[in-house]
C-alpha cells in the first residue's frame, strides 16, 4: 500500500486525531454543574 511506514503511520495518526475530535464533538461530555459559594468577610455583619 505505501511504500514508506512512517507515512502510514503519521496518516494513521492523523485519522485517529480527527476522529476523536469528531465523537466528542457528537457526544460532549456532561458539564456537572455546582453552586456558587461566596465566603463574605465578617466586617459586612460587625456593629459600626
Amino acid at each position: 500500500m505505501f511504500r514508506r511506514p512512517l507515512l502510514l503511520l503519521v496518516m494513521l495518526l492523523i485519522v485517529a486525531a480527527v476522529g476523536t475530535l469528531l465523537a466528542v464533538g457528537a457526544f460532549p461530555p456532561a458539564v456537572n454543574q455546582q453552586p456558587v459559594e461566596r465566603v463574605l468577610p465578617n466586617e459586612r455583619f460587625g456593629t459600626r
